[in-house]
């Protein structure tokens, strides 16, 4: 019996006319676009817009790919530092490159989701711990609503979840992005060079005192936010770089080091192992000048914390980098005295630390220690969900509370003990995950080891929160947003290959199913 030939004319027919009606969307979006633009624009900004947008036009196929946006928005992450740089384009607030990026390219994940449904999906593994912290979030907010809608705060309150859910959407955006093991291995390669090149220009920045990533407006169409950042220490000027402040300098090499290291071991490239090792303790080595030269304890501190981590669940592994770190630490006493002083003997003194931490009580950037009494009392009147997020102002003329420096305990007292369990949600469960994942799986050791380093990176990110504002600092959450869609990826890619049974279990199977 023959079937019956379906016709094929109508689905072609169909297909044509929605590609027509595309095209023609799109020409009435861009004809309002332009003449928006040349009637209340500059017209050379206009031009040069133009110009740009014709020449991606045009490589379109090359450009409009997801792999190329992945590293797009590394790059973006990586040396164009936040809060300092703006699209030349007036729409009534900054356009800062990476938040129209990260708009972009959720725009682009939610066309390709109803073009193709969710067939092409990959398992973000992270949902529920950024949802309870988002939602802890909101129910403090809610828990004050009526006191923060009398002082006028909600507005402020509800940007403040907004900004957390587009920063954290970066995870969704990066694991839908990796889409092979050599496109994720290139993706960590491009971490640790672009932090080492990072780490260059902040020890030359220290000497010079000139920041190179603040001149990246004389060569690419950005406008200048702000350039007062100056901070002195050490008998010098505090290396800032691409980040905004040195702290968030120093987390940013410590979350890149553990990378470094699994790269050290399972890099496909430099062939040679010994050339492979040598290269990358190089890029660790200009990470490490970059930290000194950023002056930040807070850098020194975390580095230790992740050490004792690698300690306890790898001591093998952290014998062998105490024998290499031992005479690099040595070199850089001999080198660099002053900072090797300011930043690590200094810590050896438990007494000056401590008298550092407990200066200038009730004044304006008083020590971390001097703000436990009375962040402690706040917290006393208002336990369950603090003050409600975005209550305390430490800036402007609003002001209404100090400068903490402590992610956990500004969290704790605008969100109260809620607030504390999204951070435990999203900060703490991920590494019993990572690490559970890392000691037990059966997957490939280069997947485990993986898993192991971005842990390792989480540790130092947890850590260093009790000694700066992590959230006001986008870049280092940006950072560990991608390598936690890194370590979905190597917990999930390929994952029905290393969980197939072996022969031997299989046959036992087949043995204790037969009928006695």
């Amino acid at each position: 019996m023959v079937e019956p030939q379906t016709d094929a004319r109508p689905a072609v027919r169909n297909h044509r006319a929605r590609d027509v009606a595309i095209q023609v969307i799109i020409a009435v979006v861009v004809g309002a676009a332009v003449l928006v633009a040349v009637l209340f624009l500059d017209p050379l900004i206009v031009g040069g817009v133009l110009l740009i947008v014709a020449g991606l036009f045009v490589f379109r196929r090359q450009f409009f790919n997801w792999t190329t946006m992945l590293f797009v928005l590394a790059a973006v992450v990586m040396f164009i530092p936040i809060r300092r740089y703006a699209l030349p384009i007036e729409v009534g607030f900054a356009l800062e490159p990476y938040r129209v990026l990260i708009a972009g390219l959720l725009i682009a994940l939610a066309v390709s989701l109803i073009r193709h449904g969710t067939s092409r999906w990959k398992p973000v593994v992270w949902g529920w711990p950024i949802a309870i912290f988002l939602w802890t979030m909101f129910a403090s907010l809610m828990i004050n609503a009526v006191a923060i809608t009398s002082a006028g705060g909600m507005n402020g309150g509800f940007s403040n979840i907004f900004q957390l859910a587009f920063l954290l959407s970066v995870i969704v955006l990066t694991r839908q992005m990796l889409s092979t093991e050599k496109v994720t291995m290139i993706l960590l390669n491009f971490f640790v060079f672009a932090g080492a090149i990072v780490g260059i220009f902040a020890f030359i920045e220290r000497v010079s005192r000139r920041n190179i990533f603040l001149m990246l407006g004389e060569f690419l169409p950005l406008t200048i936010l702000r350039d007062d950042a100056e901070s002195l220490r050490a008998g010098g000027s505090r290396a800032y770089a691409s980040s905004q402040h040195p702290i968030a300098l120093a987390v940013l090499f410590c979350l890149i080091i553990p990378i470094a290291i699994y790269l050290m071991r399972f890099s496909p490239w430099p062939r040679y192992d010994f050339t492979r090792k040598l290269v990358y303790t190089a890029a660790i080595g200009a990470m490490l000048v970059g930290m000194l030269s950023a002056v930040s304890r807070t850098g020194i501190v975390t580095l230790g914390v992740m050490f004792i981590f690698v300690l306890i669940f790898r001591p093998k592994l952290a014998g062998l980098l105490f024998a290499i770190g031992l005479p690099i630490l040595v070199v850089v006493g001999l080198v660099l005295p002053q900072l090797f002083e300011s930043m690590v003997l200094s810590l050896f003194d438990v007494e000056g630390v401590i008298a550092s931490q407990l200066t200038s009580p009730g004044m304006a950037g008083q020590g971390r220690l001097a703000d436990l009494p009375d962040a402690f009392g706040d917290f006393a009147q208002n336990p369950i969900g603090g003050t409600g997020l975005a209550s305390r102002v430490v800036v402007g003329e609003d002001a209404n509370a100090q400068i903490l420096d402590n992610q956990w305990l500004g969290t704790l007292l605008e969100t109260g003990v809620l607030g504390i369990v999204g951070l435990v949600a999203l900060f703490v469960w991920p590494i019993f995950v990572m690490m559970r994942f890392a000691l037990r799986s059966n997957a490939p050791e280069s997947r485990r080891f993986l898993t192991f380093a971005i842990a390792t990176s989480t540790v130092g990110y947890t850590t260093a929160m009790f000694f700066y504002d992590a959230f006001a600092f986008m870049q280092t959450l940006l950072v560990l947003s991608m390598l936690y869609a890194v370590a979905a990826w190597a917990m999930t890619e390929g994952r029905s290959t290393w969980e197939k049974p072996s022969a031997l279990d299989a046959s036992v199977d087949r043995k204790i199913r037969q009928p006695a």
